[in-house]
Order: C-alpha cells, then structure tokens, then sequence
C-alpha cells in the first residue's frame, strides 16, 4: 500500500459512493458533509479544514494502483500530536485489513516529523468496526466523552484514542 496526497479531481469518484446509508455517513464525517457526499461540497470541507487546521487530505492506493482509503493528517505543533480524521475505506473492501494497513501507514509517516510524539483520532464509541480498526493498528483509547453528538434518537459517546511514539513498532 502507498500512502499519497488526495487529488480531489483525480480522486473523489472513486471515494464519493464508498458509504451508501446515511448513519454510516454521519459516523464517518459528523454532520461535516451532506448525504449523498457531493464534490463542492468536500472541496469546500478541505478547503476549510486546511484553513483553520491545515489538515492535509492523502489517499491509501493498493499495489494494483487502486485507491482504497481515504483521510485527513495535521499537525499541532504545542501538542506535538498529530491528528487524523475523516477516515474512510472503501466499504467493498473492509474487513480486509486494508483499513489496520493505511492507519499503520499514516502512522508511520507522522512520526516522519522527528517532532511528533503521539498520533490521535477520534471515533464514535457505537463504530465498533473502526474502533476495533484501530486498537488492532496500536491505538489505546485516552478517554470517552458521553453523549457527545447526536443522531436522530441516538446519543454517540465520542472516543478519542492515540499511539505513542515511545509504543509505536513501525509497520
């Protein structure tokens, strides 16, 4: 697998029906984006996040050449944490372990940065697919907020989780 910065024209066709039900869309982005994911409307959400947080978009793309996973890496240099979000595989493939794979990619290439000594995401606790995606990848859950966000009749706990430098084996 390689790891690449995303090219929205080159790229968002390939991801844009990757998540076909709007629950599953929420879990992914929280209410960032609407349901069907539209192209200007994810160039404007990168556009913003690069702003405000310069958070940068990569695609994971197989050996085959084929993009198979989506995210989003920044930086914070006071907290010397890198941060992920927005991470997404192509649901035709989960269960395949790609999804562990572009996680210990990104992993790997924010502890590029001699700075960075722990990498972050978060994650709704009812994802329990991608929670486990990630305790599988060598995160360790920080610490959960309850009720964090709300869904139609549902209230999700948001769960933030990291892996330390000082832990991490390269992948």
């Amino acid at each position: 697998m390689k790891i690449r910065p995303f090219d929205i024209e080159k790229d968002f066709d390939a991801i844009k029906n990757w998540i076909s039900d709007e629950r599953t869309h929420v879990l992914w982005n929280a209410n960032h984006l609407y349901f069907p994911l539209q192209k200007d409307d994810f160039k404007t959400l990168m556009r913003e996040i690069d702003e405000k947080f310069h958070d940068a978009p990569y695609a994971a793309v197989s050996d085959e050449g084929e993009i198979v996973g989506f995210f989003c890496y920044s930086f914070n240099k006071e907290t010397k944490e890198g941060m992920l979000k927005f991470v997404v595989v192509d649901g035709s493939k989960r269960g395949m372990g790609i999804g562990r794979e572009m996680i210990r990619s990104a992993v790997d290439m924010a502890f590029e940065n001699k700075e960075a000594e722990a990498v972050q995401l978060n994650v709704f606790s009812v994802n329990e697919h991608a929670k486990r995606c990630y305790e599988s990848a060598g995160f360790v859950e920080r610490g959960t907020t309850p009720d964090a966000f709300k869904y139609r009749d549902e209230s999700w706990g948001r769960c933030n989780m990291a892996v330390k430098r000082e832990n991490w084996v390269k992948a």
